[in-house]
């Protein structure tokens, strides 16, 4: 009889990085009774929430006056709610200090390994067959240890790298003066009487301009194609986030809300007349979360300038003929990401796009045991698009749930990316 039985082993799941997204993962993973395993290169939790004064290559890093762009009604994990006393916008801090108790009441940190790095990631040689990969890693020592996992979760976001495209400045070379990208900036007092461009109207080229514009002598905010500007407040003081983030407006309502929502921008403050008309629609691109930026730009403390054309020792020379004598650059240019530890043959990112079914799933793997959690560029807080996408990955790895065949993966994705080409 004894020799009959089988047990059952749970399959283990390697999770790489214990920032919002793989906490969520680890969580997923114990709910369908999977053997979670997470690697963190760092000596805590939190990724990019984990505020560091050090720079570190490799890892994401922010600013001391950064605040949420997302309420934490709409920001918070689906099964533990912010504290009722924290504020509706939270100080970096605060989130850190939000992800330390998710971690400890779901008793989710004995599952990370801390100061281990992710060496490789590679299919074993019976992957048709059994899905498992072999992941190496390494300690603060250089000791390699090779385990194998079942499936694997990749959580290491898209804010570590950043995007400097010097090459499309021509002049960069011979400037004087210092030039940086927003990854680097910590507080603005160093720019005191400096004369700053900033290039890139993002949500963190927004909040440099607002912020550093209140201690340099001049603030100049060079963007190409303008931007939408959101306020964190919305009617009668709620959460603009819970009033226009709907699934009611969006599935039945998507060109009405869009065109509702831009005109209640404009009556607030009309774009064009601040030199921010954006040459796309308010959800086709990511808008910039910014409260001070209308008031910095009407007091002349900031300057919005088309794109910067040239660069000489002192000056900058925009588009639109206007030189404009200048200290510093700051590239809020974006991010690049990568996966080096994995084979092309599994995942290729080509211009800062990696091909994915439903953003989760590298389609051509022959078994769908790898996933990419929390790379989706979101309208909103990555943390519940996070959970709800480590849900379904961790339903397919356990059998639960199943992929459609690969021609309907592949038309999904075929579709996605015509939709993403008109948009531009």
């Amino acid at each position: 009889m004894w020799g009959q039985m089988q047990v059952k082993m749970a399959k283990r799941v390697a999770i790489i990085g214990a920032g919002a997204s793989g906490l969520a993962c680890i969580k997923c993973c114990l709910d369908e009774d999977l053997e979670p395993v997470c690697f963190e290169k760092s000596n805590d939790i939190g990724g990019l929430w984990n505020f560091q004064e050090k720079i570190t290559d490799g890892s994401a890093s922010i600013y001391k006056s950064l605040v949420s762009n997302t309420s934490k009604e709409m920001m918070c994990y689906s099964d533990f709610p912010f504290p009722d006393n924290c504020s509706n916008y939270m100080h970096h801090s605060k989130v850190m200090k939000y992800l330390v108790l998710y971690a400890t009441h779901f008793n989710l940190r004995k599952y990370i390994r801390f100061a281990t790095n992710v060496c490789s990631i590679t299919q074993r040689t019976d992957f048709s067959t059994t899905g498992q990969w072999d992941v190496v890693t390494s300690d603060t020592e250089g000791n390699l240890e090779t385990t194998t996992f079942d499936a694997i979760l990749v959580c290491t976001g898209h804010h570590a790298d950043p995007h400097l495209p010097l090459d499309t400045f021509p002049g960069i070379e011979k400037f004087k003066g210092h030039y940086m990208h927003s990854k680097d900036y910590k507080e603005p007092l160093k720019f005191e009487g400096k004369r700053v461009v900033i290039i890139g109207i993002g949500s963190s080229g927004g909040d440099l301009a607002a912020e550093i514009s209140q201690h340099a002598k001049q603030v100049f905010l060079s963007t190409r194609r303008g931007t939408w500007v959101i306020n964190r407040v919305a009617e009668r003081g709620y959460p603009a986030d819970m009033m226009y983030n709907r699934r009611f407006y969006n599935l039945f309502f998507p060109s009405l809300t869009t065109s509702l929502i831009q005109r209640m921008l404009n009556n607030r403050f009309d774009h064009a007349n601040y030199g921010l008309q954006s040459t796309h629609s308010l959800y086709s691109q990511h808008p910039a979360v910014n409260d001070d930026l209308p008031n910095r730009i009407l007091s002349g403390r900031v300057l919005v300038k088309p794109n910067v054309k040239q660069l000489t020792e002192s000056a900058a020379i925009f588009e639109d003929g206007t030189v404009e004598d200048i200290d510093v650059v700051i590239f809020a240019t974006g991010y690049s990401f990568a996966f080096p530890f994995l084979n092309e043959s599994v995942i290729k990112v080509n211009r800062n796009h990696a091909t994915l079914y439903k953003n989760v799933f590298p389609p051509q793997l022959e078994k769908p045991t790898l996933a990419i959690i929390g790379l989706i560029q979101a309208l909103g807080s990555i943390i519940p698009v996070s959970e709800m996408q480590a849900r379904w990955a961790t339903r397919v790895f356990k059998g639960s749930a199943k992929l459609p065949c690969a021609n309907n993966i592949m038309a999904d994705i075929s579709e996605k990316k015509e939709k993403r080409a008109k948009r531009g």
